[in-house]
């Protein structure tokens, strides 16, 4: 007879853990899901910081998908400062972005192996795909996560298994090799052909894209903090603190060691006015309604003026020939600048980061 199962379930809501996860349950297998919370989920953040630019809020896709299969899922958060040192200093390196992809599979896994274990399950299974991202889904990226995590032999992909080699539960006849899956690339074709031979009809979208770290233009933001701090002599180090404002507003250079931080929105402004005080100085315009900034750094007379400029360019005194800015520093301290708007096209460009 064939033996009976329980498994963890990493689930990111999209297509291929979604199939994965209908792939093992058809074989009896228990199930129970877990998603991990990083700091760097781009959905989750906008959920938290109350919905996207354009007013809406995104859905946790991962919760959603638990919810439709009927499963139980385990919301894990795992944005602590172990994490963010990881960020700052992945073993396997970067990908494209500030992308440590592989490190954070790893980091990701041994959690999932803490649950495993307080659970009494057999194995732990994803919906990764061999070949389907250069770095972290290589045949031997794939081999080192499952080993550094200690999970040799318990790490189950189950829409590739046939191309690796036998894990554990199948040895242990819990789950049918014949019955798992051998696809391999960046092609879906046979994931969306596999939905509709599992009964799936309203599965997920693809959960890609779904974390800032492989954003370009927060990568740029990533490193130039870390740039900041060291020509400031401080430690190469972030917090969470950081990484919400790293995706909050427009940042700009105004020097090697100040930044000016722009809100975008009301909800960006609110964020913004969380986070004034201690080390940064608040800035808003008292002549005109506009948005709140943050400047980090001590900032010259020259760069005050500067800051003030490109803030009043975004307000509705930007067509005026002055705008009154209001800078509250970090003490407390008040003054207002009379400034004309920054006109500069090219060099607001040039400093944004």
């Amino acid at each position: 007879m064939k033996k009976q199962g329980k498994a963890i379930a990493m689930i990111s809501g999209g297509l291929d853990s979604t199939l994965a996860l209908a792939m093992v349950r058809a074989q009896g297998v228990e199930v129970k899901a877990i998603n991990f919370y990083t700091g760097f989920c781009i959905t989750e953040t906008q959920r938290r910081k109350g919905g996207r630019q354009d007013g809406t809020m995104p859905q946790n896709e991962a919760l959603r998908a638990a919810a439709d299969l009927e499963i139980e899922i385990e919301y894990i958060d795992i944005s602590g400062q172990q994490y963010l040192d990881m960020v700052l200093n992945p073993k396997y390196g970067y990908g494209a972005n500030a992308n440590p992809c592989v490190d954070c599979r790893i980091f990701m896994m041994k959690k999932a192996k803490e649950v495993m274990e307080r659970e009494g399950a057999d194995f732990i299974f994803t919906g990764e795909v061999l070949g389907q991202r250069p770095k972290s889904q290589r045949r031997d990226t794939l081999w080192a996560i499952e080993k550094e995590s200690g999970l040799k032999g318990r790490l189950v992909r189950p829409l590739s298994a046939k191309l690796l080699p036998p894990s554990i539960p199948e040895q242990e006849g819990i789950l049918d090799r014949a019955r798992l899956g051998d696809i391999s690339g960046r092609g879906r074709t046979r994931q969306i052909a596999m939905a509709g031979e599992l009964g799936l009809a309203d599965w997920p979208q693809p959960a890609g894209g779904c974390c800032f770290l492989t954003d370009e233009s927060f990568s740029r933001k990533f490193f130039d903090i870390l740039g900041q701090r060291e020509a400031a002599g401080e430690p190469r180090t972030i917090d969470r603190d950081d990484v919400v404002l790293m995706t909050t507003g427009r940042h700009f250079r105004i020097s090697p060691t100040v930044k000016l931080i722009v809100g975008r929105t009301e909800v960006e402004n609110g964020t913004l006015e969380t986070y004034a005080g201690a080390t940064r100085a608040r800035l808003a315009a008292r002549s005109h309604t506009g948005p709140v900034a943050l400047v980090e750094g001590v900032a010259t007379w020259e760069e005050r003026l500067l800051a003030a400029r490109i803030l009043a360019r975004y307000g509705k005194g930007k067509d005026q020939p002055t705008v009154e800015i209001e800078w509250r520093d970090p003490d407390g301290g008040v003054e207002t600048l009379v400034v004309e708007p920054e006109r500069d096209e090219a060099r607001v460009e040039q400093l944004r980061i």
